[in-house]
């Protein structure tokens, strides 16, 4: 599609995968492990980012893959609320959750940039 021969192409997929580590690593710290439903959902979230970037790559039509984005891009906005919960329970410190906050917020920024370029190409190829 594009520039892009495989999703791990994708400079916002790397960062995604980079993302993951450093959540499974934090989550896998004495507090943080014990609250299960916290742990699971931010795993579970932080992979969604990747996942979706991945799939929707995957499906081959533009429209998709911008549907796929736009999940992504919301399930970063939730591994950021969720580290606000960890730090508020005192799982992580306020240096791991402004360097884990940042690097979602930048995946986030590089998703929409994505979106918006399929987008105005989309409409380009339209006209």
């Amino acid at each position: 599609m594009g520039a892009f021969k495989r999703f791990e192409d994708i400079e916002c997929w790397r960062e995604a995968r980079a993302l993951v580590v450093a959540v499974y690593k934090i989550t896998n710290l004495s507090g943080f492990s014990k609250d299960f439903a916290l742990r699971d959902q931010i795993r579970r979230a932080v992979l969604s980012i990747m996942c979706n970037i991945a799939e929707g790559f995957e499906r081959g039509r533009k429209k998709e893959f911008v549907r796929f984005l736009s999940i992504a891009k919301g399930s970063a906005g939730e591994v950021r609320s969720q580290l606000y919960a960890a730090a508020d329970l005192g799982y992580i410190d306020a240096e791991t959750f402004q360097s884990l906050s940042d690097a979602a917020a930048k995946i986030s920024r590089m998703i929409s940039a994505l979106i918006d370029y399929l987008e105005k190409d989309m409409i380009k190829t339209r006209e």
